[in-house]
């Protein structure tokens, strides 16, 4: 017999998205919820991130007069992610699908107010089944002081270095503020808003932080517990089920049941170097370059694991390409990708990818290039009629911080073939493949990577900039390049679930009262990314399923 030091009918583990959803499920079908947080503030990667959220046919979307349906998103599914085994299976997309919507209307429900992300395309929209329009939505501004006394315990996100009250959608328009007038009223519109907000003593809150916010301030209102710097170790089982937990608090051992069950939802193991050293496969690292939430190391996947839990795409994750160099880590070259004048190339001085593509389908394809020629890290080069044409930090565009020269975080030569001595890229091959993109660029074409084609590639292209926003040649210098490495927002492996977000064994039997959402999961997205705010979407639609299932189970 357990001798429990707490008793409460649901524990979620973690307080991202994917958490908050669960519990707040849970809640409502009347169960006492516990949720545990191993660091001092809540949020996690969700917190830190721009907080959109994908769903094929949501009501938000609806509201906009976006059409989509089930059906397409099925479509979608089996074309953009194929047959990657059970963690996208047929029954668990289906289950994304129909939860998704449903989901949505339930937080809207408890006070959450949304918007679509107008133009923020899915990241393959000309397959079958894909929205150019796209399918993602946002929170709106939260005034934090709601919070009272938790708002100094929420994680910080994505506006807090910007210190603008900008909504996500909005990011992409920034920096090009010289380059339309829509983007010019965008920015005007972004500085107004900040103005009133400081003027009037609000703490509006966007991005990641903003959907945290408002879950977090509802769930209070709720009556969910939240019980902070309380690690869970283990997880306590009795004749094969999930009854409760074992958590450090305070460096005193506790032992937590959990009657209705247990909701993993505490991020992957992004920094859990030596985790990342065992399951990276094709993808080697060792974590050094994650940009997720510093708790994410695994320690509620190793726990169900040792209780015999399925795993899948360990090897995998959230890839996104950012400047190697900590000195450009807030700037505006991480999308210089997506703007004409900009080019990666290998230690060959050869292009391996279409720059503009999906961050992740930009990260695979650095792994996938490295064996044949050094892609990690590989090197963005630009001209200096980008380095006029845009802001690349936080001032004026023409800027160049003299320190990002100094440093060496940015090489500059007067020449490419100079340029590539600098960089240990091979000179005859960096000039040949300009000259090559050039012929093609001029004219808005990439007949070698079909660059600027997709309607992804145009959205956070220069609106500015014809005949193509998305590609221009390198043609003035002097010349430019940065380093890129394959950094990454999360793991997207680990255990592998039901469409109930039930964990299953290895006989792919699920493990009663243990339920998983969220970056320790195998993802439903495969090894792709389907569009802006899938990773938020996939753990924040299975936490809900857990939290109606394990509460639905036990009341039946």
């Amino acid at each position: 017999m357990t001798n429990w030091d707490d008793s409460v009918d649901f524990i979620v583990v973690g307080s991202g998205g994917g958490a908050f959803v669960g519990a707040l499920a849970a809640r409502h079908a009347g169960a006492r919820v516990l949720m545990l947080e191993k660091r001092d503030l809540v949020g996690g990667s969700t917190a830190m991130s721009g907080g959109i959220v994908w769903i094929p046919a949501n009501p938000v979307m609806a509201a906009a007069g976006i059409p989509d349906s089930v059906s397409d998103g099925m479509t979608y599914f089996e074309h953009v992610v194929g047959d990657v085994g059970p963690s996208s299976s047929i029954e668990r997309r289906r289950a994304f699908l129909d939860h998704g919507s449903k989901m949505v209307t339930f937080l809207q429900g408890r006070g959450l107010r949304f918007e679509h992300c107008m133009n923020n395309s899915d990241y393959y929209p000309e397959y079958p089944g894909g929205r150019a329009a796209g399918r993602a939505f946002e929170p709106k501004p939260f005034d934090g002081r709601k919070l009272g006394d938790w708002l100094p315990k929420l994680q910080l996100g994505l506006a807090a270095t910007l210190q603008l009250v900008v909504k996500t959608n909005e990011m992409r328009y920034l920096s090009s503020y010289n380059r339309s007038l829509r983007c010019f009223g965008i920015g005007a519109r972004v500085a107004t808003r900040t103005i009133a907000a400081r003027v009037s003593g609000r703490r509006m809150l966007t991005n990641g932080t903003a959907l945290i916010g408002r879950m977090l301030h509802v769930a209070l209102r709720g009556g969910v517990e939240i019980r902070t710097g309380t690690a869970v170790r283990g997880l306590v089982t009795e004749n094969g089920r999930v009854v409760g937990v074992r958590a450090v608090r305070d460096g005193q051992e506790i032992l937590v049941e959990a009657r209705k069950g247990v909701l993993l939802a505490a991020g992957g193991f992004a920094h859990n170097a030596e985790m990342r050293r065992k399951y990276s496969g094709d993808q080697p690292n060792e974590g050094q370059w994650t940009m997720a939430n510093p708790g994410d190391e695994g320690e509620p996947l190793l726990a169900a694991m040792e209780i015999g839990a399925k795993t899948d795409l360990m090897d995998e994750a959230w890839w996104i390409p950012m400047c190697a160099d900590p000195l450009l880590a807030e700037s505006a070259l991480n999308m210089a990708r997506q703007r004409p004048g900009s080019i990666f190339v290998d230690a060959s001085g050869q292009r391996f990818v279409n720059e503009t593509a999906s961050k992740m389908a930009v990260g695979k394809a650095m792994y996938e290039r490295d064996p044949v020629n050094r892609a990690i890290p590989c090197w963005q080069v630009f001209d200096d009629a980008f380095r006029k044409r845009y802001a690349v930090d936080k001032g004026l565009p023409g800027r160049i911080p003299p320190q990002w020269l100094e440093s060496g975080a940015i090489k500059r030569a007067a020449t490419l073939e100079e340029l590539a001595r600098l960089c240990d890229i091979d000179p005859a091959g960096l000039a040949s493949t300009v000259t090559r993109f050039n012929e093609h660029a001029r004219n808005g074409l990439d007949p070698e990577f079909h660059r600027g084609e997709s309607a992804l590639d145009r959205a956070y292209g220069d609106p500015g900039y014809k005949p193509n926003p998305a590609i221009g040649p390198l043609d003035r210098g002097p010349f430019y390049a940065v380093q890129v490495v394959p950094s990454d927002i999360g793991t997207c492996g680990g255990l592998v679930t039901d469409p109930n977000g039930q964990v299953l064994n290895q006989d792919d039997q699920p493990i009663p009262g243990l339920y998983a959402s969220g970056n320790n999961t195998a993802t439903v997205m495969g090894r792709r990314y389907l569009g802006p705010g899938a990773s938020i979407a996939d753990s924040m639609v299975f936490g809900y399923a857990a939290g109606l299932h394990a509460t639905r189970e036990q009341t039946a």
